[in-house]
């Protein structure tokens, strides 16, 4: 139980800061390639998903 828990705090997490980065990314704070690795995948289908794949450089 306290695992499942753990899991699905963490998957959140993960995916509030993917969104973060994306934001980052809109505004032009940040680029794709200043994502970290544990993260590029998820940012990437959600720029793909807004249709802002052109800003996945690498």
């Amino acid at each position: 139980m306290i695992r499942q828990l753990l899991i699905f705090i963490f998957r959140k997490e993960v995916e509030a800061m993917a969104m973060i980065y994306v934001s980052l990314i809109i505004k032009g704070v940040k680029t794709f390639d200043q994502v970290p690795s544990t993260l590029s995948e998820q940012v990437r289908q959600i720029l793909i998903d807004i249709d802002c794949e052109y800003l996945i450089t690498e």
